[in-house]
């Protein structure tokens, strides 16, 4: 404290010295200017994040470099008709800077390169591992799972100019699509989809290949039998040594299919390369669409293959994404272009809000972060 007759913050019985006071008054002054300089620098960056968001048609949130999609939440009302979307390719234009701020706020949730799969050196045989839908069960990490692990991520250090993402939706049908998707830099499927004979709709190229465990017993009969397992080898066959991406922690049931699997992967030592994403992805993702008030119950194939897609595509098309059983015309739209299955896309039973993800895509296209194809292609 300072003696009487000195500048005072306090007042005190007590001295003390003159230097010790000036000492503790210069040590003050550096911390408010330093306080000061860091607040100038922050408000400057911040009136530049602001300026960005203006321009690419997006309102900020609180947190710096985040965005918010102006999108409403309910599902049952939509402020565009079905007959609207039939041309949304004309005119569309990328905009670069609002891909860039996309990429960095994903970026604050996950990171696609680490995410995409766990790695051999993150387990060991015999570990347990919790299900990331259910915390409360657990399975061991078995021998066969491990040493199918990838020892680098697939995506390390990889960027695209252009990647399609191929949905599953009957919307595909007569498209003649197959060339454009075929077209693109890196392309990813959903749910090992088939290919060869809807070659023209939906190509044939694929780099990146996602797969379900329901698929085992909805699409392979479980491989019980040895033409279901033929069956499903040909169709690993065709990946070509591409990634093939098997969520395998999520809940309990579908373990013994990802066994199955990975067992004839490695029987007939099949040219794929196995991916299993993070036990954190699917929670990391709605999270990130959550912050930007996007209420989703849990992401689809689809949009997690998109928001990761953020990370190493400067253009990301989509493809095969149409949540409704008509299109524009009115002509009814099969939920998978491939079979019979039907989908309550409306339901609230159901795992994910497809409806309400396509708007939340639509808003996106309009604003030049991504381009949704919802009508036929004229690849030439």
């Amino acid at each position: 404290m300072c003696a009487s007759g000195e500048h005072s913050f306090f007042s005190s019985s007590h001295t003390c010295s003159r230097c010790v006071c000036e000492m503790w008054l210069t040590r003050k002054r550096w911390t408010i200017c330093t306080i000061s300089i860091l607040l100038i620098v922050y408000k400057t960056t911040d009136i530049g994040r602001n300026e960005a968001h203006q321009r690419t048609g997006l309102t900020r949130k609180s947190e710096p470099g985040s965005f918010r999609l102006m999108v409403n939440s309910s599902e049952k009302h939509f402020s565009f008709d079905l007959r609207d979307l039939s041309d949304m390719g004309v005119g569309w234009k990328s905009n670069a800077t609002l891909v860039t701020i996309i990429r960095k706020d994903v970026l604050r949730f996950l990171d696609a390169e680490r995410d995409v799969s766990v790695l051999k050196s993150s387990f060991k045989p015999g570990d347990k591992v919790r299900y990331v839908l259910d915390r409360r069960r657990t399975f061991d990490i078995s021998q066969t799972l491990h040493s199918l692990l990838p020892e680098v991520s697939p995506l390390k250090n990889k960027s695209f100019k252009t990647c399609a993402v191929v949905g599953n939706s009957g919307v595909l049908l007569k498209s003649r699509c197959g060339k454009e998707i075929d077209s693109h830099g890196f392309v990813i499927r959903c749910n090992l989809a088939p290919l060869e004979e809807f070659a023209d709709d939906v190509g044939l190229r694929s780099d990146f290949t996602t797969m379900n465990p329901s698929v085992i017993p909805r699409v392979y009969g479980g491989l019980q039998d040895e033409r279901q397992r033929d069956s499903f080898i040909r169709r690993l066959q065709q990946l070509n040594n591409s990634v093939l991406w098997i969520p395998a922690f999520m809940v309990k049931g579908g373990e013994r299919h990802v066994e199955i699997v990975n067992e004839l992967i490695l029987k007939h030592k099949l040219k794929v390369r196995t991916a299993y994403p993070s036990l954190r992805l699917i929670h990391a993702v709605r999270g990130f669409w959550l912050t930007n008030k996007i209420n989703i119950k849990r992401p689809s194939t689809g949009l997690l293959m998109y928001t990761m897609a953020t990370r190493f595509c400067d253009e990301i098309h989509l493809y095969g994404f149409w949540p409704f059983p008509k299109d524009g015309k009115g002509n009814p739209v099969k939920y998978h272009y491939y079979d019979g299955l039907k989908y309550r896309y409306f339901s609230s039973a159901g795992p994910h809000r497809m409806p309400l993800e396509f708007k939340t895509l639509k808003t996106l296209h309009s604003k030049g972060a991504l381009k949704l194809t919802t009508s036929e292609c004229t690849y030439a």
